[in-house]
């Protein structure tokens, strides 16, 4: 039986996904081509986004090389994509990156540095490019549902549990979670919703990387199903929101219920 109530249909929206030649966010670009939609990879992995161009066809899906953490990159990235299909209608960001380190290291405090590029590619980054991605949504006419767009951002559950080793990462994705809710209520005048998800541990190109000793634990502390989750399981969830018009201003966990251990 078909399920009722207001859904986005992605054929023939323009979707942009950040970090999307690899993992989670290729995962997703995969999942929305099948949707129908026109994707644009904002990434800067030029090699790897071609094959996935190669995979999925050039009609399908664009590269456009840019760093998230500059102004002008992203706003000449959503002026590409306004000149090439004439609006954008869905944006996720997908790019960011960990550090491992405890605020106070064996030789010394935790590089300042290294904190400030996680948290502004992860939370930064993310803020530049919804912003101007809105801006860009709030040019198009309302669908039939009264809807110009929808922004899904990427967290993690260490956002809300960080690990010992973990605080820049922690420190960016709990920002990008305390955004979501004020973001939503800022765009909804505009008709653009804006959602989060945190995922768990995934098995991503880079926790295959992972040592036994790093894996061990963190799939010990899975519940059902007791194992890491797979990308296309992200993906689905962000299809999902898409296409779920009443889901606004939430952080959606997806991590099987594991709650993350101190180490």
């Amino acid at each position: 039986m078909p399920i009722s109530g207001d859904y986005m249909e992605l054929v023939n929206k323009v979707a942009l996904v950040t970090g999307g030649a690899s993992g989670l966010g290729q995962a997703t670009v995969e999942a929305f081509v099948a949707e129908g939609a026109k994707v644009v990879i904002l990434d800067i992995n030029e090699e790897k986004a071609n094959e996935i161009i190669s995979n999925l066809g050039e009609d399908n899906v664009l590269f456009i090389s840019t760093n998230i953490m500059e102004e002008d990159p992203v706003v000449n990235a959503i002026t590409q994509i306004q000149e090439k299909f004439g609006g954008l209608h869905i944006a996720v960001n997908c790019a960011g990156t960990g550090y491992p380190g405890r605020i106070l290291g064996k030789e010394e405090p935790h590089p300042l540095d290294a904190f400030k590029f996680i948290v502004n590619l992860n939370l930064v980054g993310t803020f530049n490019v919804m912003r101007i991605a809105a801006d860009l949504m709030d040019k198009n006419d309302p669908d039939e549902k009264g809807e110009k767009g929808v922004i899904i951002n990427t967290a993690s559950i260490a956002g809300i549990e960080g690990q010992i080793g973990q605080s820049a990462y922690s420190a960016s994705k709990a920002g990008v979670i305390g955004l979501t809710l004020t973001a939503a209520r800022d765009l909804a005048r505009h008709a653009v919703r804006v959602c989060t998800i945190a995922p768990g541990i995934f098995d991503t190109p880079l926790m295959q990387l992972a040592p036994d000793k790093v894996r061990d634990p963190l799939l010990e502390s899975t519940q059902f199903p007791h194992r890491f989750g797979q990308p296309n399981e992200f993906a689905d969830l962000a299809v999902h929101i898409v296409k779920n018009t009443y889901l606004n201003g939430e952080t959606i966990r997806l991590d099987s219920g594991m709650r993350m251990k101190p180490r």
